[in-house]
């Protein structure tokens, strides 16, 4: 997201289930981002209090343990040191997330990142809950995730999708060549479905802005993922020879 140099500014990012920890939360919100994952059962989260005397009358039973708010104001520099470095290409947004998922709780820096993703992680929940649109976008852009990913499964036929090799960077190319192609695919069914629209458009048709946005460049109907086998049933046969000239065998 950070080193795309498209047109595009997206500020919203979707994830699955699994993608809404607590560091992740902080840290796309320092980014600009807005983090907004699939929940399956918001019942199942914690809502924290912004402070530790605040009750509500209907959802009290989500609410847990209040925000500590001194200890974000406390790191709130090392925390904009840590996204600048990030921006700036001096540390990789992995490797940080990696460490903050594996230090030890009591590393301050994680504690930090926590917390702040406490704040965030409850304001996104609360508008889950009260806002059935955003609901529904948010299903509707995870369900896109999902296809998306299903899509790069089946163009990564080869060994039953799985990658055998044991070195890191033979794994990373074989998941980098994997998403070159299902992106070439997608980018020409794109321009094939433009192609088709344009023409309708000339010939009088009316295409909304509705219509394409429920049209989908994941298609697998006009694939041959194992390309094209031409022969010609035609071309004149050679002349098979059937016997095997091994010569005489000698004594040793």
């Amino acid at each position: 997201m950070l080193e795309q140099e498209s047109e595009a500014a997206p500020k919203e990012i979707h994830a699955d289930t699994q993608g809404q920890s607590f560091p992740v939360f902080g840290l796309a919100h320092l980014f600009g981002f807005e983090l907004l994952p699939r929940i399956r059962n918001f019942r199942d989260l914690t809502f924290h209090r912004p402070e530790p005397g605040v009750r509500y009358r209907h959802i009290d039973a989500l609410f847990g343990e209040p925000i500590n708010w001194q200890l974000i104001e406390n790191h709130w520099q090392d925390l904009m040191k840590v996204a600048i470095s990030i921006r700036e290409g001096e540390l990789s947004s992995i490797t940080l997330l990696r460490r903050l998922r594996h230090d030890s709780k009591r590393n301050k820096i994680y504690r930090a990142f926590r917390e702040l993703g406490r704040v965030i992680r409850t304001m996104v929940l609360l508008r889950y809950v009260s806002d059935a649109t955003l609901r529904e976008n948010i299903t509707r852009a995870t369900n896109m995730v999902e296809s998306c990913n299903n899509f790069s499964k089946w163009i990564g036929f080869g060994n039953n999708g799985v990658i055998a090799e044991n070195d890191p960077e033979e794994q990373e190319k074989a998941i980098k060549f994997n998403t070159l192609v299902a992106d070439l695919v997608m980018y020409q069914t794109t321009l094939d479905m433009s192609l088709v629209l344009n023409q309708l458009r000339s010939e009088g048709e009316a295409v909304h802005r509705t219509d394409v946005a429920i049209m989908s460049p994941y298609q697998e109907d006009n694939v041959r993922r194992f390309g094209d086998y031409i022969y010609d049933l035609n071309a004149p046969l050679e002349d098979m020879e059937v016997h095997l000239h091994l010569g005489e065998e000698t004594a040793a």
